[in-house]
């Protein structure tokens, strides 16, 4: 069978504290697990496990190697998609830039291996299959432990010389006197509204020590919106001030890559009643589009649109262009 006619893929999408496994075929996923892990590991001892879980993954669909065009792999940091290499993973697996994965994937299934960075992965799974269908210039912003980015102009991905255009959305600066960020720049949307920042910013927040905020051990969005409903001040100026964040975040990335489209995914979209609509109606108050209004819609796909995303990452060449 043609290469390019082939209807199935393995995928992994890898975060800072998981590795989801997949095999796909189209755009449904037909199987998947996911392994817990420590984004401090080394991925060179995550791989094995990887692969085990592919092959049984495989064994249970009795989809044999042979009949994927490829393994997608979606990597939580900046990534040559031409060659296949890590190029910097902002302190989570530090040891990836060493290895060479397309070597793994052919040792290990006799398969070629595509590798992207997960958010732009997302972003494919989502124009396949999701909330961006049928669109071809689009921004994607996710909101969870990080603040990820991707953007594509007329149906191409954009990466850039360097591989970082698009998907650095997270660090766009809000914020001139803010709180430095992992990546080093000062006032980052990241450092000021995604969950590995909210624990410090809700403790910055005057009034913080006679929250009800300050009695629990951890703080996320989903304690954060609980602590909220239930009327806690700190709570409930902190999501505003997050609410703002993102929206500017928003408006920076529409005015820089010009999309039909935005599609807001990642784990606070559980509050997508509150998230969505205040967006929106920012993007429509400030944002420069004199052609006309963005459409803003939350991502379809949850969990699974990098995993989603492999076939089209696999039928790209290697400049990016569809096959």
């Amino acid at each position: 069978m043609a290469e390019t006619h082939k209807s199935k893929a393995l995928a992994v999408d890898l975060g800072g504290s998981h590795a989801t496994c997949a095999v796909v075929a189209g755009a449904s996923v037909i199987a998947s697990e996911t392994l817990h892990i420590n984004g401090a590991m080394k991925l060179f001892d995550v791989l094995p496990r990887i692969a085990n879980e592919l092959r049984r993954l495989t064994h249970l669909t009795e989809v044999g190697f042979s009949e994927c065009v490829g393994i997608a792999f979606g990597f939580p940091g900046i990534v040559n998609t031409q060659n296949g290499r890590v190029l910097s993973t902002n302190q989570k697996f530090v040891d990836a830039t060493e290895l060479d994965l397309p070597g793994w994937a052919r040792e290990s299934f006799n398969l070629k291996l595509r590798i992207e960075n997960d958010a732009r992965l997302a972003l494919l799974g989502e124009q396949f299959a999701g909330a961006a269908k049928n669109f071809t210039d689009i921004v994607m912003i996710t909101l969870g432990t990080g603040i990820g980015g991707a953007a594509m102009i007329e149906g191409r991905l954009v990466r850039g010389k360097h591989f970082q255009a698009g998907c650095l959305g997270g660090h766009l600066p809000v914020q001139l006197n803010g709180r430095k960020c992992n990546c080093g720049n000062i006032g980052c949307v990241e450092a000021e509204a995604s969950t590995w920042a909210l624990p410090q910013i809700c403790r910055e927040q005057k009034g913080f020590n006679e929250s009800s905020l300050a009695q629990v051990s951890i703080i996320d969005f989903a304690t954060l919106s609980e602590h909220a409903a239930e009327g806690d001040a700190v709570a409930n100026a902190v999501w505003q001030h997050c609410l703002n964040v993102w929206a500017a975040g928003a408006v920076a990335m529409i005015h820089a890559y010009d999309p039909e489209v935005l599609v807001i995914g990642g784990g606070v979209m559980k509050n997508a009643a509150r998230v969505l609509p205040f967006i929106q109606t920012h993007i429509k108050a400030h944002a420069w589009t004199m052609w006309g209004d963005v459409a803003v819609r939350a991502a379809h796909l949850g969990n699974h649109a990098a995993l989603i995303g492999a076939l089209p990452l696999l039928r790209e060449n290697v400049a990016g262009e569809k096959v």
